[in-house]
Order: C-alpha cells, then structure tokens, then sequence
C-alpha cells in the first residue's frame, strides 16, 4: 500500500481541543492549554510517524549531550477528530536515553520528538517543545507496565509527570523498513510539570536528607512499593528536584521506571528474585525518618489502596496473569506497612524500639 494511503487509513486521533480556543490566546496560556488538551485525557491517541526508520533505530551512540543527539527529519500525522481532517505536522526525532538507548537492551530505543513552536500552533502538540516517547522496546507489555506506574504516582501526587498512552505507526519513508504499530506513551515535558506547579527546577544533586521530608518519605516508599532501585537524588537519577521561592525546600519529581519489580522487564535490575512466588524483592533506599512520619505516608497509601488496584483490576490490554502477578506483588508490600516488625526490618535499622543508628548520605 503507498505510504500516503496508509497514513489516511492509520491515523486517528481520540480527542480533540478546539482550534479556535488555541489559536486565541496568548503564548503562555496556550501552552499550558495545548498541555492540558494533551496530557488532560486518559484516551489513547494514535498517531503516524514516518521517518528514515532504519536510520533512526541504528543510531545508539551516546552524544555527550542529548542537545548534539542525531536530528531525523520526521513528519507525524494525526486525524483532527474536530475538523476531521489529516494533520501532519513536521517534528525532529532524536534517539535517546542511556540503558535502553543500548541495542543490547532495546530493539527500538526510547525517542525524543521535537516539535518546531510555529508550526504546530492549532495542533493538538500546540505549545509543545521536545516530548519523550516511550516505545516498545523489548514488547508492547512493558510499554503498559511501566505507563500504570506513572499514574500510580499521579494518583499518589500532583507532582508527577502526566503521561498519554498512544498507538504509533513507524513508517520508514524509504519503504525498507516494514511499517509497525505499537504501543508507546508521550510525557509531559519537564519544564511543564514544573510551570504548572509553580516551582524552579534545581540543577543539581542534592543529599536526600536536604529534600523536604514529605516528599522524600513519599517518594522512597513508592519506588520501595514498586520494588525500584534505579533511582538517585544525590546524583539526580532519575529525579527532578525542584523547589517553592527561595525558602522552600527542595521536592522530589520521579520518572523512569522500567526497571521496577512491578514492571518485571527482562532486563531489570532490583535486589533480587528470593521473594514470594520468585518476583523481585524490594529494597528501601530512602533517609531514616521517624515512625511517626512514615504512618503519616503509609495512610496515604493504604487510602489510595482500591484506586491503586483498580488500575490493575480494569486494565485490558495486559493479561490476567500478570493482572494477578502485579496483586499480588502490591499484596507484599501492604502485608509489609501493616506489620510493626516488618515495617522496622525494612524501613528501619534500628533496635526492637525503633531507635535509629545509621543515616544515609
């Protein structure tokens, strides 16, 4: 089929924003609403993106900087569903990442999608710069996997990345390559998530026990929850900080979690494969806080218990069994922050009262 029948026939786009609203705003307004028009919906989008394909999956070597990170001229396409017609619009595609950007580790590699401002103005991609796609890498499986944990994190606080599940057909322009449609899922842009939390990001490390400690305790019980340890504050890993004026105290901003027990990635690296049932075990890398303060975090999540399984339970583009497997894994850790003595064996190293006698850097 020639390339530009297919695109009419695979491109549709599940929500719409109105053109007009966009178009009438100034620039800063229209950025956050052509973010909100993006990111607001939990329908998936579909979405062409035709480039030299082959090309692009080749290139995996590391730039010094994602700014000198080979640029590929693409053009994504989409179905308006307003207007009903195709839109296509011309993006920059770049490889990136540091694990999955391995062809060792990845078939495909994550990519960046950089949209030029002008040309995208009345798009559904109004006001945005350069975007994350996650793409299948391994299978489509993970690709699900690891989106149902950013919106565990939304569910647990508005300071999370928001994420759009999309279906994306990979043309290569050349008709070498042939085309595959797989699932993928775009991520708010750093700087948004920031903007629309009025904060300023911090460009650097910090110790773990500079960061507020809310949301710290939050964050470390959550990778803990999702069996995480491929993340870092000191070093940035994985982590944005970002703080409130210039008295507030740095929070804490998580992303990348593929290598999460709860994800289950054949190449993912946690603590082990000893615990219950042989899924991976967990390991609480986060600061020593008090017990007073971790009963505080722990009821947030015993709260968002039904919503967090709920996300698993009404999931169905996964298969029962690893609906069932991740139930189970969550069932672990609320065993775990419901027992006294499991609590201290794991969020303390202490004496049989608690009393603390390490500290973390």
């Amino acid at each position: 089929m020639p390339i530009r029948s297919f695109l009419l026939l695979t491109t549709s786009l599940l929500i719409g924003w109105p053109v007009a609203l966009l178009s009438a705003q100034p620039d800063s307004t229209r950025q956050q609403a052509g973010t909100a028009a993006l990111f607001g919906s939990q329908t998936p989008i579909t979405f062409t993106l035709m480039t030299r394909m082959t090309a692009l999956v080749n290139d995996r070597t590391k730039p010094l900087a994602d700014s000198l990170a080979g640029r590929h001229p693409a053009t994504l396409t989409y179905l308006d569903s307003v207007q009903g017609a195709s839109v296509s619009v011309p993006v920059a595609v770049m490889v990136r990442g540091n694990f999955r950007r391995n062809a060792t580790n990845c078939a495909f590699p994550p990519l960046y999608l950089d949209f030029p401002k002008k040309k995208v103005k009345n798009t559904l991609f109004a006001g945005q710069n350069k975007l994350k796609l996650v793409t299948h890498c391994q299978g489509d499986d993970y690709v699900l996997r690891e989106f149902l944990i950013y919106k565990l994190y939304n569910l647990l606080t508005p300071l999370s990345f928001r994420t759009r599940l999309a279906r994306v057909a990979y043309v290569d322009s050349l008709e070498k390559r042939p085309t595959e449609t797989r699932w993928g899922f775009l991520i708010e842009a750093d700087d948004a998530v920031i903007r629309r939390s009025q904060l300023t990001e911090i460009g650097k490390g910090l110790p773990s026990t500079d960061i507020d400690s809310v949301s710290m305790v939050r964050l470390a019980v959550f990778e803990f929850m999702i069996g995480n340890i491929d993340w870092s504050v000191s070093y940035r890993h994985n982590i944005r900080l970002a703080k409130s004026g210039t008295d507030g105290k740095p929070l804490v901003i998580p992303y990348d979690f593929d290598h999460a027990g709860l994800v289950d990635a054949p190449y993912a690296q946690y603590a082990d494969r000893s615990g219950e049932e042989g899924l991976p075990t967990r390991a609480y890398r986060g600061p020593l806080y008090p017990g007073w303060l971790l009963k505080r975090v722990f009821a947030e999540f015993v709260t968002l218990k039904p919503q967090f399984y709920a996300l698993y339970q009404t999931e169905k583009r996964l298969t029962r069994g690893y609906i069932t497997q991740s139930i189970t894994y969550l069932d672990g850790f609320y065993q775990i922050i419901g027992d006294p003595n499991a609590v201290r064996a794991n969020f303390f190293n202490g004496d049989a009262n608690g009393k603390l006698f390490r500290s973390f850097n």
